[in-house]
């Protein structure tokens, strides 16, 4: 059987890539920490048309040993077809320590985890940020070297000591992270494309979420220059980007690796053609 994965499924963006790949695998495992809303969301798409069998799995993705867990759940249940990660925390949610922890740390052990259960026709979205794309560009930076290794036990004081005091500010631990997501997955196509297998990121822009609204209410300046910025001038839908990630995911893709695609109004183009600024 064709097993998928989709994580932070319990809602929003997750949630909408679940819907999409429980269409493209035999058994889709639903990978949240909230328990409760990880079942809800299990019954309501084992209720509807999507043809896999749904089975939830409650973890953190900073947890070692409960990834190794769902590796092993997938191994049982046959063979690693898709995988959607989308979990993740915001600047609002958590301290620099968190954030970093979950989006870059957590990112890493899951593709870690997964690379050996991949063959060929396996396919993996990482979900990252237009946030270092904005702030920090794509030339290389000093503190890349050490962002560039987010498994290093002591991954955490190396990347403070390397980016200094600024990666204490939650919203730039959250675009360091994000921008090591992007790099993590150039890197890792090279290995996964060994075994036939792809990667991939997707960087969703301004969507409305109850995640993005939470950080619409902190930022609402910063949130409404990037809307404006859109050349369509407004958020974008969770289902749109999954869109995006199912099309990195299916078979239509075979071709596409080590990319990142840009779910994001148009936002980073016109910010690159010498649109407004941000403040």
């Amino acid at each position: 059987m064709n097993v998928g994965i989709v994580t932070g499924a319990a809602r929003g963006m997750g949630r909408a890539c679940a819907e999409r790949v429980a269409h493209m695998v035999d058994v889709l495992l639903l990978v949240d920490r909230d328990e409760l809303i990880l079942a809800e969301t299990a019954e309501s798409l084992a209720s509807g048309s999507a043809p896999a069998k749904v089975e939830p799995f409650e973890l953190d993705v900073k947890d070692r040993d409960g990834i190794a867990r769902l590796a092993a759940r997938v191994s049982e249940l046959g063979s690693l077809r898709a995988v959607a990660h989308v979990a993740g925390v915001s600047p609002t949610m958590a301290g620099w320590r968190e954030i970093v922890a979950v989006d870059l740390v957590g990112t890493a052990q899951l593709v870690d985890a997964c690379f050996p259960l991949a063959s060929v026709g396996t396919a993996v979205v990482c979900f990252a940020s237009i946030a270092p794309l904005l702030a920090l560009g794509e030339v290389d930076q000093e503190p890349d070297v050490v962002l560039d290794d987010p498994l290093h036990d002591a991954f955490l004081d190396r990347i403070r000591e390397a980016v200094g005091p600024d990666i204490e500010d939650s919203g730039m631990a959250y675009t360091w992270a994000k921008r090591g997501v992007h790099r993590l997955v150039r890197r890792e196509s090279v290995r996964f494309g060994q075994v036939g297998a792809r990667i991939s990121s997707v960087t969703p822009g301004m969507i409305d979420t109850l995640m993005g609204r939470q950080e619409a209410e902190a930022r609402p300046t910063t949130n409404d220059m990037l809307v404006q910025l859109s050349p369509f001038g407004r958020e974008g839908r969770a289902e749109e980007v999954a869109a995006g990630a199912a099309f990195l995911l299916s078979d239509e893709a075979s071709f596409v690796t080590g990319i990142d695609l840009p779910v994001d109004g148009g936002v980073l183009a016109a910010f690159r053609s010498g649109g407004a600024p941000l403040a």
